[in-house]
């Protein structure tokens, strides 16, 4: 069973990912910045507090895994370029120590031309978000920039809105505007991702997952 190097295990989404791919029996390393924040108890579990744009800290998370799965994002007075340079990082990481597969999270409004569809709706709320938050999607654009030239397998996971509803365990794999809805709940996010460590049929590819 492969050892997953996981960062953003404290975010929303990190937590019930961790929370799932614990149940299923994976061993994990995770990198947080508050280590109180997780259960010393958790079996299988190895917990280091440092900071994702610290190589020094990446590289002890990195070592001695097989994959890693980034969920790590923006959080209020997160620096402008938080996902692109901790992804650099993460793959400088991944090439010392030979890690060859990344799944990283971001939301729908990162292009994927090769197979979106936009919809009218989908392209108001892409405009909104160039004024709104700019910050964190041209991150989200220059992070893929990243994975697409690190010269390793990646999967970036896009989701619409987020919920905190309960597993549904029945959702949509497509692209905007292509078998899409407008919301997921956290916890069904989290099961998809988990199944890309084994299944590697969106390699290279941005899924849109949606119930």
């Amino acid at each position: 069973m492969k050892k997953i190097a996981l960062f953003g295990a404290t975010g929303q989404t990190g937590q019930k990912f961790l929370e799932v791919a614990i149940h299923h029996g994976y061993e994990i390393k995770t990198l947080v910045r508050d280590r109180t924040k997780i259960k010393n108890s958790i079996p299988k579990l190895t917990v280091f507090e440092g900071d994702v744009l610290n190589q020094q800290d990446v590289n002890k998370v990195i070592e001695g895994t097989d994959i890693v799965v980034s969920l790590f994002g923006h959080v209020k007075g997160s620096p402008e370029w938080l996902q692109t340079d901790g992804t650099k990082n993460i793959i400088s990481a991944m090439q010392k120590y030979s890690v060859e597969r990344i799944i990283s999270l971001s939301g729908g409004g990162l292009p994927f031309p090769e197979k979106d569809k936009p919809k009218f709706a989908d392209h108001l709320i892409r405009t909104i978000m160039k004024i709104a938050v700019p910050k964190v999607l041209n991150d989200a654009i220059a992070h893929a920039d990243v994975l697409k030239a690190g010269n390793k397998k990646w999967v970036i996971v896009r989701g619409p809105r987020l919920t905190n509803d309960e597993r549904n365990g029945s959702y949509r794999v497509g692209w905007v505007g292509v078998n899409a809805s407008t919301k997921i709940s956290r916890s069904d996010l989290a099961d998809f991702i988990l199944r890309q460590i084994e299944d590697e049929s969106f390699n290279f590819q941005m899924p849109f997952v949606s119930v």
